[in-house]
């Protein structure tokens, strides 16, 4: 029979053994952005998809005042939340099949690498504020369903309606136009653009260089009850790193959970990309696989990814032309408009 080996010596042991390895892995992956100082003025920066231009506005003054970044982000994205003409978030968010409003949202706090998410959340309108009281509240990261509202209302939450006349409408019309040889077609805007998915994603690097991020979402449109898009997946549809910067998403969840994507951005500022670049390189991993994938899987769908590195350089990129972020810096609040990969076809979401 083997020596017994206790816990510590065992770690004693194999710290000096591997110190050697260790010490030349972490220089040969040494983030170069961690120790470049960051250039004179230009933090704290945030930024957003399209619909964040108020929650930008919110968590820069947050920052400057002194609040903490994920603090910051989530009081933006709280916002949006509230607001019952965002039909992509929170309150007022667009039903499930069912008529149901189902919410998902995740969370990361790059200085204490703690992250927090909950996915299929009813009845609360603010998933991102649930999905930080998960992270400060328990050792755990992801609640789901009925696993989360429990967890919401223990702790003070309290159910609400979240479905508006609005999106009860738009639902109606959706179930009146349901045929058996579609796949819940959604309804579409006034410029005939299906409304299909919408997301809210913050991210900010404060002065110090410490990174946040939250992503929000009601899904999918009128999708199956209980999908679960990438919004709430950490590394997928958000990812911080606080010696390299943040990624989030918003569009086509299921083609960038395949990537990983808000992960996969990340890692590619590691190694050197730009923000943009980052963003422009993991959105040709959702073609390549698209061209791989059988036809019932559908149409190559808009995928847009936010990009914040601890230096303060900045970058989004879309499958698709026309999409925009917001973004918040010393020299003001302001939408942007996105890389893309391809001009925008007729009846692209």
């Amino acid at each position: 029979m083997s020596p017994k080996v206790s816990r510590r010596n065992f770690l004693k042991k194999s710290t000096a053994a591997g110190m050697g390895a260790a010490l030349i892995s972490h220089m040969a992956v040494e983030n170069v952005m961690a120790q470049t100082p960051a250039p004179p003025g230009s933090l704290p920066v945030v930024i957003s998809s399209v619909n964040g231009l108020e929650a930008v506005k919110k968590a820069f003054e947050m920052i400057k005042g002194g609040s903490d970044p994920l603090d910051a982000v989530i009081a933006g994205v709280n916002i949006v939340e509230d607001d019952p003409n965002d039909m992509t978030v929170g309150y007022g968010g667009l039903p499930n099949e069912d008529g149901e409003v189902e919410l998902d949202a995740s969370c990361m706090h790059g200085p204490t690498c703690r992250a927090g998410s909950v996915g299929a959340l009813k009845f609360i309108k603010n998933p991102s504020t649930v999905a930080k009281l998960i992270m400060d509240r328990s050792n755990r990261i992801m609640l789901v369903g009925e696993g989360a509202l429990k967890f919401a209302l223990a702790h003070g939450f309290k159910k609400e309606n979240l479905l508006t006349d609005k999106s009860r409408e738009l639902w109606l019309k959706w179930k009146d136009n349901l045929s058996t040889h579609d796949d819940w077609e959604p309804p579409h805007d006034k410029e005939g653009n299906p409304i299909t998915h919408g997301t809210i994603n913050c991210n900010a690097v404060d002065a110090r260089g410490n990174i946040a991020g939250v992503n929000s979402t009601s899904g999918m449109a009128f999708k199956v009850a209980g999908r679960v898009g990438d919004s709430p997946i950490i590394g997928a549809g958000l990812y911080v790193d606080n010696e390299v910067g943040a990624a989030g998403s918003t569009g086509h969840g299921e083609a960038n959970i395949k990537v990983v994507g808000a992960h996969t951005v990340v890692e590619f500022m590691r190694d050197g990309a730009s923000p943009e670049e980052a963003c422009v390189r993991t959105l040709k991993r959702i073609v390549e696989m698209q061209k791989k994938a059988p036809k019932w899987w559908g149409e190559l769908q808009n995928v847009a990814y936010y990009a914040i590195n601890k230096r303060g350089q900045f970058g989004a990129a879309a499958i698709y032309g026309e999409t925009r972020y917001a973004i918040a810096t010393r020299e003001g609040v302001r939408r942007l408009e996105c890389a893309y990969l391809f001009k925008k076809p007729a009846g692209a979401n």
